[in-house]
């Protein structure tokens, strides 16, 4: 999606902030979720992603077939086909893949997954915030691994309903998860020092705000510290600052409204805390590179194309 970044440690070494690892370019399209096969990336890496983390995402791994070796936040596992690793926003990981291995990843922004886990899958909710590995039980788990093909194949394509058809495929895939973890015993969460809670709730109050107009400086009166500080902990966390972010999350936003929906620029525009649409379009060309006429009909073509 966006460049990668670095964020630093003062007791280690850098660690890369990808949106999807190895990405420089942005998404063809504003999807809240991303899906491709293992093979499609690690095969040009020579099968190795190495360490690195991503900011506002959360990532399912499903291993089908094959071996590999995964690092989750310091700790090495070996994964055997027929298992699904949970990597959570921020986790510091790693996959060694044997050659050959195959499976899916599915790459999904928190809105999503906030949406996805909104319904009251009971323990979901906090087992989010930390790495897992589950296994699938052949036969009683197939049509966990059905989802997972039939996602991919909706992602592909462009058939009527596809939005929803993908969100149901995921919502399956969830109370799955879901239900791996009230049946089976899960360590506590492990506690986060203070400036990480204070970055995940100025996620979420993006979530919620972001077409509002909200300055910087409100953001941080809502959580309780300062611009600055706010900043610090943005840059540590994503190598962005507050502002960028925001704005980030703005751009997808209007992405989504000019690719999915036929509403006018002006009224995206409105819909989205601008009151000059001439402004709006400045902004959006500042960051994306054309101007929303241009980038509606680009994502046309392509959905065309698919």
């Amino acid at each position: 999606m966006a460049k990668s970044n670095r964020s630093t440690s003062r007791s280690g070494p850098r660690i890369p902030v990808y949106q999807l690892y190895g990405e420089r370019e942005q998404w063809p399209t504003p999807d809240l979720v991303h899906c491709e096969l293992i093979v499609e990336r690690s095969r040009l890496h020579d099968w190795e992603i190495k360490i690195h983390q991503h900011h506002g995402l959360f990532q399912l791994l499903y291993l089908k077939g094959g071996t590999a070796r995964v690092v989750l936040d310091e700790q090495e596992h070996a994964m055997q086909s027929g298992q699904l690793v949970l990597v959570p926003q921020m986790c510091v990981h790693g996959f060694r893949f044997d050659p050959g291995a195959h499976g899916h990843v599915v790459t999904l922004a928190h809105p999503l997954v906030d949406a996805l886990v909104s319904s009251g899958l009971g323990p979901i909710d906090s087992g989010l915030l930390t790495p897992q590995i589950f296994t699938l039980e052949t036969n009683l788990d197939d049509y966990v691994d059905s989802a997972f093909v039939r996602l991919d194949v909706e992602y592909r394509g462009n058939v009527a309903h596809r939005d929803a058809l993908m969100t149901a495929l995921l919502q399956c895939i969830f109370v799955w998860i879901s239900r791996q973890m009230s049946t089976v015993h899960r360590a506590p969460v492990r506690p986060e020092d203070q400036g990480r809670t204070y970055f995940r709730q100025f996620s979420q109050l993006v979530e919620q705000h972001y077409a509002q107009g909200w300055a910087v400086d409100l953001y941080a009166k809502k959580i309780g510290i300062t611009a600055a500080y706010l900043n610090i902990l943005c840059r540590k966390a994503t190598g962005q600052t507050a502002l960028e972010l925001i704005h980030h999350r703005i751009v997808l936003a209007a992405k989504r409204e000019l690719v999915y929906t036929t509403m006018t620029i002006s009224v995206v525009s409105d819909a989205l805390g601008f009151t000059d649409p001439a402004y709006f379009t400045r902004f959006f060309k500042r960051h994306v590179g054309v101007s929303p006429k241009e980038f509606r009909n680009q994502a046309a073509t392509i959905m065309e194309l698919a």
